[in-house]
């Protein structure tokens, strides 16, 4: 199996040495490179080198991680972001989300979630603790949808908010994967989300599925 490269973006070493110790125990997983600040991860990315996986913290000198996360997302999409930082406020939280990235964690969690948080976005899915998810909601309780969604949609929507995959979706709804793709697609356009995750949040929201 080859293993998953990853790139560590963190001005303190210490931190970034104890990280890439642990990284350095799974055989799953190797470090392609660290850097020290957003700056010196744009000099060292080309798309011959560049990780599947970067992790990537938020307070850094030079360029900070929210405008080198953006940078990211604009230049390289496929690299899968995991924030690690120490800090939980509100609005640094939904900028990372709404950027893209595909994890936050904090800097002093357990291992044990560290490699979770991996692993899940490893496998294509995203890693999002609590207190990030009662963020997001707060957030869209704030914000007045006034969307229309019409009733294949809204269908989708709620099949969204449940375990199937995509293609299990449309072979429910008798419609085609590119279809499924469709009203994906136009649901994010039209409710401003990036992410299943975000369908799932605004369809418990609006009390189109329950918990």
């Amino acid at each position: 199996m080859i293993p998953l490269q990853i790139v560590l973006v963190d001005d303190h070493r210490l931190f970034r040495s104890g990280i890439a110790s642990l990284i350095n125990k799974f055989p799953q997983y190797k470090i392609l490179f660290e850097a020290g600040d957003g700056e010196e991860l744009t000099r060292k990315l080309t798309p011959k080198l560049k990780p599947d996986i970067l992790l990537l913290d938020i307070n850094m000198p030079k360029k900070g991680g929210i405008e080198t996360a953006q940078w990211v997302r604009e230049n390289y999409p496929d690299v899968k972001i995991i924030v690690l930082s120490m800090f939980e406020d509100a609005e640094k939280v939904l900028q990372m989300v709404k950027i893209g990235v595909k994890g936050y964690l904090l800097k002093d969690a357990e291992p044990a979630e560290f490699v979770q948080a991996l692993e899940r976005v490893a496998e294509g899915d995203v890693y999002y603790p609590e207190f990030v998810t009662k963020h997001l909601i707060n957030n869209f309780h704030q914000q007045s949808q006034a969307v229309k969604l019409n009733a294949r949609e809204l269908e989708f929507l709620k099949l969204a908010g449940s375990e199937l995959t995509y293609k299990e979706i449309a072979d429910q709804m008798c419609i085609s994967a590119r279809t499924v793709d469709g009203y994906r697609d136009q649901l994010f356009e039209k409710l401003q989300i990036k992410s299943r995750v975000g369908l799932v949040l605004y369809a418990i929201k609006n009390k189109l599925i329950e918990l």
